[in-house]
């Protein structure tokens, strides 16, 4: 499978502890921080319950 770059793009302040939990599971640290990771199933799903929060983009 190939990379995806996945970028926070709202704050994550007033969120669930789920979504804080996913969101630095994903290793991203703070607003418009980037990290590219490769596109597995276990990333997909993660990805998919904070869409509204990044952004995704293939690399």
């Amino acid at each position: 499978m190939g990379n995806i770059k996945i970028t926070q793009i709202k704050s994550i302040i007033d969120r669930s502890k789920r979504q804080k939990a996913t969101i630095g599971a994903l290793g991203i640290k703070k607003l418009n921080h980037s990290v590219v990771k490769e596109a597995n199933p276990q990333i997909l799903g993660m990805v998919a319950k904070v869409q509204h929060l990044v952004k995704v983009e293939e690399c």
